[in-house]
């Protein structure tokens, strides 16, 4: 038989185990209900608006505006379902991102880019920076924080023209995350040929060492730090993972397939000051 002081110390432990049981059930259960998705229509242009996908924790420190690669119509329906692209790094990962404490504001097409080619040959234009310009002063005006834009892949090359042509705007971002860059685009202008050494804004530089896109290659990648003139700038690299077909695809190590737990706690530490 128990002696009695061991019985009452076991209780006691049980009676512990379960309150905090309970404290991380309700705190998970706060969680979810302050990163309910939420979808915004913001008026940007004349007769155009730009769909978002916000998902905000209780009490965010920063706000990402995220950037899918591709061709980046996303087609986010009312309900908040993405209609193509939900593989994409910045995409899959923004409930990781929300956990972070940064609002995550997943970015489609424009209301008048939302056929085919969506943001191909309209990444780099001045109603793209215009588009951008009034989500970021919606976002200063919700939250009252610090407004920084996320691309990956194709993405980048968004959100490097935006910076550069909100440079001296009242609505120019507060930080830059660079991830998967284009080094090399025949097709277009790559991140290295963009005037980026007008960019005092922080700037992160996130690559796979082994990232095995033909316009992506980490050995290109000095042709654009050597660019990057900022007082406050970063590179993170980072290695393994898996890699799954098409090797610009966001499967592949291009898209830190499998290193998502990393990668995206890494971006929002330095974000923050961390």
């Amino acid at each position: 038989m128990l002696p009695v002081l061991a019985i009452i110390a076991f209780a006691a432990a049980l009676r512990g185990r379960l309150a905090c049981a309970a404290l991380a059930l309700a705190a998970s259960a706060s969680v979810a209900i302050a990163q309910t998705p939420q979808v915004l229509d913001i008026p940007t242009r004349p007769g155009v608006t730009n769909r978002l996908l916000v998902l905000a924790p209780a009490k965010p420190r920063a706000v990402a505006l995220l950037y899918a690669g591709g061709h980046g119509g996303l087609q986010i329906s009312p309900e908040g379902a993405i209609g193509w692209g939900e593989g994409n790094f910045v995409v899959r990962t923004r409930q990781l991102f929300a956990e972070q404490s940064l609002a995550a504001v997943v970015v489609d097409a424009p209301s008048d880019r939302q056929q085919p080619p969506h943001l191909n040959r309209f990444r780099q234009t001045a109603e793209h920076a215009q588009d951008a310009a009034a989500i970021i002063a919606e976002m200063r005006k919700r939250y009252g924080l610090p407004v920084w834009l996320v691309g990956t892949s194709r993405g980048t090359q968004s959100v490097a023209a935006i910076a550069i042509a909100l440079a001296d705007s009242p609505n120019a971002p507060d930080g830059l995350v660079l991830t998967s860059s284009i080094l090399t685009d025949p097709a277009g202008r790559p991140l290295p040929a963009m005037p980026l050494d007008r960019l005092r804004l922080p700037t992160l530089v996130v690559h796979h060492e082994q990232d095995g896109c033909a316009h992506c290659r980490y050995a290109d990648l000095p042709q654009l730090t050597d660019k990057l003139q900022m007082p406050r700038k970063h590179v993170l690299g980072f290695t393994g993972g898996s890699s799954v077909g098409d090797p610009c695809e966001p499967r592949a190590y291009h898209g830190f397939n499998g290193l998502e737990q990393q990668v995206v706690p890494a971006i929002a530490r330095w974000m923050l000051g961390g």
